[in-house]
């Protein structure tokens, strides 16, 4: 019987007997060129097969790293933000909702307020929802007056109603739901306006356009925008039962895509709830991971992933190839989890995360076969991320932190304990 146990262990746990590489391990030779200047090279690449983005990058959903803030500033770059998910719910729905609110042709659903509601309600609302203006309604969504920070900036009594300063129906100039851009942006400027609802044949206020979102087209031309002209966003998710309530909440919000995110995503119970999401949310996009073998990446091309995320303790700050011994140099785990997709007969793009230091190994991980890169402790330092500011001898730092550490169990914990006090 004992005999029997360890034949059974030797069979599984294999060591591999040829040498793995790793981006420090190899350089790419250079090849005669017909690129004359850098600005004609196109990065356009495939997150998945419905998602493109003008520069293969992606933020990494760790805690330290990417929320509203840096998904944002990444869309606007061209490439795209992974809502981390060590937080309620709630909180990342508010998250995903930020960031397709930050611009957009048409704004849906604009934020409204009470015609006898008080300035200073007003004043807390647009601050609240980070927005320079608001929509005066009544009880059937008719619109009756447009408040802005500009009508509100020196009112002298914050008891006043907002019906006493805002701009009165007679004076807002509207336009149809189907109007165009460009005409759009021909009827802010001759009217010298900020603000342009969408009033339909009922008379129901639809939407608004913004001159501040016309602004950013010309300022972000290469951003990563869905098909409403709203920048695109994903969101991490578990393999828990109440992650697949997560992931429900999450798309209903805007999420563009679901990351499922795991240590080890060669695992059953993650196969399985890749089964569960694909049955509940069958045109939802989903990236599976983390793998770094052949077999990993079969599997989960197979139970339905439109990406596959690949790289088991590459990261700078990640402990798992220390703590558990498992794990494959990224760039050969890169080419086996390619090999990998094309026995499974789906043709779907392979996410390098984690390991990327320099410029030279973003492109070594390409040209070994993903098609994008997911970065890390390169973004936690940036203004855009989350992570607490520390100074130390007179210069400012970030805490970044890997999402196995003490400190990113202590929070997770926490926000369990948040949602068992609210339940």
């Amino acid at each position: 019987m004992t005999a029997f146990v360890f034949k059974e262990k030797r069979e599984k746990m294999k060591i591999r007997s040829t040498k793995g590489l790793t981006f420090d391990d190899v350089l790419l030779v250079p090849k005669r060129s017909p690129v004359t200047s850098r600005r004609d090279v196109d990065t356009t690449t495939c997150l998945t097969p419905t998602i493109n983005l003008r520069v293969p990058i992606i933020s990494a959903n760790m805690d330290t790293v990417t929320e509203a803030p840096m998904a944002i500033a990444m869309a606007r770059a061209g490439a795209i933000g992974i809502i981390h998910r060590f937080m309620t719910i709630d909180d990342q729905v508010r998250q995903v909702r930020r960031v397709k609110r930050a611009e957009g042709f048409i704004v849906e659903q604009p934020y409204a307020v009470a015609a006898d509601a008080s300035i200073g309600e007003a004043r807390q609302l647009m601050k609240r929802r980070d927005v320079g203006g608001l929509v005066v309604t009544d009880q059937k969504n008719e619109l009756i007056g447009l408040i802005t920070q500009r009508d509100i900036l020196l009112a002298p009594d914050e008891k006043m109603p907002v019906n006493t300063l805002m701009t009165r129906p007679d004076h807002i100039i509207s336009a149809a739901p189907d109007i165009s851009l460009p005409e759009a942006r021909t009827i802010l400027h001759e009217h010298r306006l900020e603000k342009l609802p969408l009033i339909d044949k009922e008379g129901h206020l639809v939407g608004l356009i913004t001159a501040q979102d016309i602004v950013k087209y010309d300022q972000y031309p290469d951003a990563t925008k869905d098909n409403k002209g709203r920048l695109r966003v994903g969101a991490a998710i578990g393999v828990k039962g109440q992650d697949v309530d997560r992931a429900g909440a999450l798309l209903a919000a805007g999420a563009d895509l679901l990351v499922l995110d795991i240590a080890h995503g060669h695992a059953d119970h993650c196969l399985e709830i890749m089964g569960e999401l694909r049955r509940n949310f069958p045109k939802a996009q989903l990236v599976a991971g983390n793998v770094a073998s052949r077999d990993g990446a079969r599997d989960l091309a197979e139970a339905g992933a439109d990406a596959i995320k690949v790289g088991v303790g590459p990261g700078s700050i990640c402990t798992t190839r220390i703590v558990t011994g498992f794990g494959v140099p990224q760039l050969t785990a890169i080419m086996d989890s390619v090999a990998g997709v094309v026995d499974s007969g789906r043709d779907i793009p392979i996410i390098a995360d984690g390991g990327i230091k320099t410029s030279g190994d973003l492109v070594k991980a390409l040209a070994a076969g993903a098609s994008t890169v997911m970065i890390g402790s390169l973004f936690a330092g940036c203004e855009e991320s989350p992570g607490s500011t520390v100074i130390r001898n007179g210069q400012k730092f970030k805490v970044v932190r890997g999402m196995a550490s003490l400190g990113a169990a202590m929070g997770r914990k926490a926000v369990e304990q948040t949602k068992d006090e609210s339940a």
